[in-house]
């Protein structure tokens, strides 16, 4: 077993309570040196909790939170200064131009001169900012400014950065155009813990963890979180695709069913045969107009270990 100081994050058994309610519940959870590891999960399963108790801002109820070997509720200030934090809600300051932004989040972090500048460039590089450093951060868009709040995580050169819902509400090129800046901050060597609600950015990471109700469900590789769905699994057209899957959920041999966009996915207990497909197609009266069997997603999966589709 890898030890502990050699780990990027290393959280045992954490456990979080507001009044009664258990937030966290007894989550172990380990993040290699150098990974890009994603808390995948709705919204109130817990990802914001426990990235707040890795980022220091949050004491745990049980357990421990160990960064880079140290404890995070303890060893505060040693924490702090290899972590990089971009919360859900990222405070720019919105009268200030990118660059101030950046200089003061350089301030804070006391970024010493000599190396600030160059530091700046490497920062206007990566995030394509450089065109728009005198605009003001109120004045850009949703996806630049979310490569501001980035940016200004990344001014101090931190060894792990923490990322909470980074995309949320960012339009899909911003969001591909974001994962492509993680993965090249990753191959410098930074250790990345980002959550998302977004199920399909899980195949954008090298290890994901699904989280719902504080709880960790699976914990992989997204091929073997996939590899890990035993069912049947069709997709299903049609003219009406909510009929479709009402008529679907009431067949006994129908595990579950999910709306995907305007198809049906189909959980089986075990594959139908040509007979059962026209014997269907009958009896929704042509409204079933193709199916395939489809290879699961990590969305499919998590639907099926929280239960979720009947």
């Amino acid at each position: 077993m890898t030890a502990p100081e050699t780990r990027g994050i290393q959280i045992t058994n954490f456990r979080k309570l507001y009044g009664k309610t258990e937030a966290v519940k007894e989550v172990s959870l380990s993040v290699e040196r150098g990974e890009l590891f994603g808390l995948i999960g709705p919204d109130g399963a817990g990802k914001t909790t426990l990235m707040r108790a890795v980022c220091t801002l949050l004491v745990p109820d049980g357990g421990t939170v160990l960064v880079q070997g140290r404890d995070a509720a303890r060893d505060i200030a040693a924490v702090r200064a290899r972590l990089g934090y971009m919360p859900q809600r990222f405070s720019l300051y919105q009268d200030l131009t990118v660059e101030q932004n950046l200089r003061f989040f350089a301030d804070l972090f006391q970024v010493r001169q000599k190396e600030r500048e160059g530091r700046l460039e490497e920062l206007y590089r990566f995030s394509r900012l450089g065109p728009f450093k005198k605009r003001r951060a109120g004045a850009l868009s949703g996806g630049m400014r979310q490569k501001l709040a980035l940016s200004c995580a990344l001014v101090h050169t931190p060894e792990t950065l923490v990322l909470d819902e980074p995309t949320t509400g960012v339009d899909p090129v911003s969001r591909h155009e974001f994962w492509e800046i993680l993965r090249a901050i990753q191959k410098e060597g930074t250790t990345i813990l980002v959550s998302t609600a977004y199920l399909d950015e899980a195949d954008r990471c090298d290890r994901v963890a699904l989280m719902h109700e504080g709880r960790i469900v699976a914990v992989g590789t997204p091929e073997e979180i996939k590899a890990g769905f035993r069912h049947v699994l069709y997709r299903l057209a049609g003219r009406d695709a909510r009929e479709l899957r009402r008529f679907f959920s009431g067949l006994p041999q129908v595990h579950s069913t999910q709306l995907f966009g305007d198809a049906v996915h189909v959980v089986f207990a075990k594959k139908p045969g040509q007979s059962d497909w026209e014997e269907w197609r009958h009896a929704l009266e042509g409204k079933l107009e193709h199916w395939s069997p489809e290879r699961p997603s990590v969305e499919d999966v998590f639907l099926e270990l929280i239960g979720s589709g009947r």
